[in-house]
């Protein structure tokens, strides 16, 4: 039995035709123009419309999304997925200005959390480019505090993770 290759057009007498767009040790996924995407085994029977000379290729998209996804924040100022506590899902901020006749806003926990997250991957990269920077080590000593105080400043946001590993961390105390 010859195995097809990704980009292979085949017709399935239950789900029409489709091309693969992966192929694993025991089964094709096949995407169907009527049923969408589904798995079928290597040995199943349909007709091959237009074969595929390449290699099989084994890696998947999931693959690719993760390797990509390690890749972006590794190198830019993208953080992994950080989960908002549950009890704050859906809520909002509301601020009531304490001045009469000045209209007061309400904004959505997962936006304000959003730019919490954003604000603490932006001074995490600043804080390595200063470590790997040319500058004299009591210069990065120096800055490194002020990134610490920053730290310290935005624990009172670290209510709002669900993780504490993702919590902001100030100066430990003595």
């Amino acid at each position: 039995m010859k195995i097809l290759g990704i980009g292979s057009r085949i017709n399935h007498a239950e789900h029409g035709k489709g091309v693969v767009t992966n192929v694993t040790s025991s089964a094709y996924w096949v995407t169907f123009i009527e049923s969408g995407l589904e798995t079928i085994a290597l040995d199943e029977e349909f007709e091959v419309i237009e074969a595929s000379e390449n290699d099989v290729d084994t890696v998947s998209l999931f693959d690719i999304e993760k390797s990509l996804k390690h890749i972006l924040q590794r190198y830019s100022d993208v953080g992994p997925a950080v989960a908002i506590a549950d009890k704050w899902k859906g809520g909002k901020i509301i601020l009531d200005p304490g001045q009469a006749g000045v209209q007061g806003k309400e904004i959505p926990i997962d936006t304000f959390f959003h730019k919490i997250v954003m604000v603490r991957d932006r001074v995490r990269v600043m804080e390595q480019k200063i470590n790997s920077s040319k500058l004299e080590e009591s210069e990065k000593i120096e800055l490194q505090q002020y990134i610490t105080r920053i730290y310290g400043s935005l624990t009172t946001f670290n209510v709002l993770f669900k993780g504490t590993a993702d919590y902001f961390v100030g100066e430990k105390s003595k």
